[in-house]
């Protein structure tokens, strides 16, 4: 009697303390269980095939009981939420945002301390998040490290980046998942700077996929005042561990109730097409916060920036602090911002249709910031003698261009807050709407990570203030955004990743690289990439130089459909869009702001096929790109408008185009279509092709 009245016992606490979660079409499933010692887990299934097995939920914290045990289930809420929001920007007008919720109260028996823990479950994927109430027992604290485990159920394939709390700023891995070791790749990643947190150790996003056709993502949304999660691997197991980027005490986050931590993301499908097209990290952010957002506008830019890559000129004016005399910067002659080349770059933007033009390399201090990492190399105020702040804006005024600000930090992040409300101000008094901000090199205050708490916060304030100026900002050489510019349209971009420049001075970027980015990168946010790079050899420039772009030029002109951003650079001088007008018609055309966007093809490191319709007419973008293979594709056009014609023009490869050796060839072709209509596109090595459609009469 009593084994029996022991068993009913045990079952009925497993009743109690175990619960399930389905997503809205049912085909994804989480169970959520405390253990005999109350050890909070969860598992995910995807039409009832494991996923993720049983891994351990958590938080630890420093010099106190760790938030991972000891749990008893106070309540537990479920709800469903099926709604449809706008946001400001973006590759669609309407976007749907439905999920199934979880919400579990625990109370810790031993020190009496509350936490939550929220589970969100989509059509494409699963959310968790730890929830820090108010409370008297637990007040100030300091996170020492996250429990959180993606216990995966086999060896996947697998696209990675080298765990590094400093950039990110790698070309990608794939491999197996126990093949993961930084031992075997190189970790140069052209800048010189990396912080690897150890050899099996991972960033996210993750992208996989099983040996049976299932696509899986881990990732993460929403990350305010937290570090960036990146992934510690045990590859004999498969499994991954939440790892947090330490402050320069080792400490992982200072937090005070009430708060939460960041979503922690698993997506799951068997089509790519549903990873790849989801908004499942944007409706994890909360809303905008900015009441007005008129002021926010999409942009297509062109500047002074690709030629100092390619070498023709320089950032600095006079070359170096060597070049001084007497005190006074002697010029070299080679400086890139002078009045009178942005007034060239200005007349160019104006006479194609551009909205700005951005400068690099405008202000004082570009003799002596790389490498030393000094906390004031530059004042964001003073321009060099050859640029004229007040002359440039009233030209630029008169074309009706905008003009984009550069802001170099040099990662001295104390020294530009010191001045961020003066550079704003000067912004505002020669009619600047937006900024590029980098952070090149080590932190300071030095010990900090660019993905520490610490910087996390510097990058999401500085949006904030720009905010409060009605103004728009696009980083560089930051944390990767995860979906934080819901929150803050004005955050227009970022780089975050491996972008184009790197084929100008190293190995460059493989040819799959811009098959990945979509699958990773771009789930958190759009990218400024800089595209539309048309003279792909740097031969052209200097004999001796053998690097190149792994792309063909078609490949450059599909980029601006399948590399989401509002923030668009044509980056390639403009004498070399002088020499192709015509391909140049398509970047000259192409949105940058859309009203639906319909993924055709996708299978990450090999091939991406978009269609997008422009939000302030009836013209469709289409953008196809693979990576180191030809392929021919039919591509069908259901989804243009039905009974109406259409005129395609077909910005393709040329027969005889190949990324390495003839990267230049393309063809371009007209002809009538419509919504019952295939087309056949071809493909070279590295290659791509656009297309836009227009609406006969």
């Amino acid at each position: 009697m009593k084994k029996l009245l022991f068993l009913f016992c045990a079952l009925s606490v497993s009743i109690i303390n175990a619960q399930s979660v389905l997503s809205p079409s049912k085909a994804l499933q989480l169970d959520f269980k405390l253990d005999v010692i109350g050890k909070p887990s969860y598992s995910v299934s995807y039409k009832n095939k494991p996923i993720v097995f049983q891994s351990s939920l958590g938080i630890k914290l420093k010099d106190s009981n760790d938030l991972a045990s000891n749990f008893s289930i106070d309540s537990i809420v479920k709800k469903a939420v099926n709604e449809t929001w706008q946001p400001v920007l973006g590759e669609q007008s309407n976007i749907k945002n439905n999920y199934n919720e979880m919400i579990v109260a625990l109370t810790q028996s031993s020190t009496s301390r509350k936490i939550t823990i929220i589970f969100r479950i989509f059509d494409e994927g699963v959310a968790f998040r730890y929830e820090f109430p108010k409370q008297e027992k637990l007040n100030y604290f300091v996170i020492s490290d996250e429990v959180s485990e993606f216990n995966l159920t086999a060896n996947h394939k697998v696209f990675w980046l080298p765990g590094d709390f400093d950039t990110n700023e790698y070309n990608f891995e794939e491999t197996r998942i126990s093949e993961i070791n930084t031992d075997n790749v190189n970790l140069n990643n052209g800048i010189g700077f990396k912080a690897i947190t150890n050899k099996f150790a991972v960033q996210t996003p993750l992208m996989m996929k099983s040996s049976d056709g299932i696509y899986l993502n881990i990732f993460e949304a929403a990350v305010v005042n937290y570090p960036v999660m990146q992934l510690d691997v045990n590859v004999n197991n498969y499994s991954f561990k939440s790892s947090l980027a330490p402050n320069a005490l080792g400490d992982k986050a200072y937090l005070q109730t009430p708060c939460v931590s960041p979503w922690r993301t698993i997506m799951v499908s068997d089509d790519a097409r549903d990873i790849v097209g989801s908004k499942m990290i944007l409706n994890l952010n909360e809303p905008s916060k900015i009441e007005d957002t008129s002021w926010i506008k999409p942009m297509k830019y062109v500047g002074i920036w690709w030629e100092m890559h390619i070498g023709k000129s320089t950032w600095d004016y006079a070359g170096s602090q060597n070049a001084q005399n007497n005190g006074a910067l002697k010029p070299t002659g080679k400086h890139g911002a002078t009045t009178i080349n942005t007034k060239r770059y200005i007349d160019f933007a104006a006479k194609h249709g551009f909205d700005g033009v951005l400068v690099e390399g405008w202000n004082v201090g570009w003799e002596d910031w790389f490498g030393n990492w000094k906390e004031n190399v530059f004042d964001f105020m003073t321009p060099y003698p050859d640029f004229d702040l007040k002359e440039v804006n009233n030209y630029a005024k008169s074309k009706g261009i905008k003009m984009i600000m550069h802001h170099e930090t040099s990662a001295s992040v104390a020294n530009y807050e010191r001045y961020l409300d003066r550079a704003l101000n000067l912004m505002k008094d020669y009619g600047y709407t937006a900024a590029k901000t980098g952070y090149v090199g080590k932190i300071i205050p030095r010990g900090e990570f660019h993905d520490g708490q610490t910087m996390v916060n510097h990058y999401n304030f500085v949006a904030q203030r720009f905010a409060d100026y009605k103004m728009m900002v696009n980083s560089h050489e930051s944390s990767r955004p995860t979906g934080y510019h819901r929150t803050y349209p004005n955050y227009i971009a970022a780089e975050a990743a491996r972008g184009t420049e790197f084929n100008a001075w190293s190995i460059g970027n493989t040819v799959n690289h811009e098959t990945i980015l979509p699958f990773t990168r771009l789930l958190g946010g759009p990218m400024d990439y800089t595209p539309g790079i048309f003279e792909c050899k740097m031969s052209a420039y200097d004999k001796t130089k053998k690097e190149q772009l792994h792309s063909t030029l078609a490949k450059q002109l599909a980029l601006y459909v399948t590399m989401y951003s509002p923030l668009q650079m044509a980056a390639d001088l403009p004498e070399n869009y002088e020499k192709h007008l015509d391909a140049f018609q398509f970047i000259k055309e192409v949105p940058v702001d859309w009203q639906e966007s319909k993924y055709l093809e996708a299978e990450p490191g090999d091939y991406l096929t978009v269609a997008r319709k422009d939000k302030k007419s009836d013209n469709w973008f289409l953008g196809a790109i693979t990576d180191e293979n030809t392929r021919e594709t039919d591509i069908k056009l259901n989804f243009l408008s039905p009974n109406i014609k259409y005129q395609a023009i077909i910005y393709q490869d040329g027969t005889d185009a190949d990324w390495q050796n003839n990267p230049k060839s393309y063809a371009i072709k007209t002809m009538q279509v419509t919504s019952k209509s295939k087309i056949k596109l071809h493909l070279a090595k590295g290659g791509g092709a656009a297309i836009s459609f227009k609406p006969i009469n």
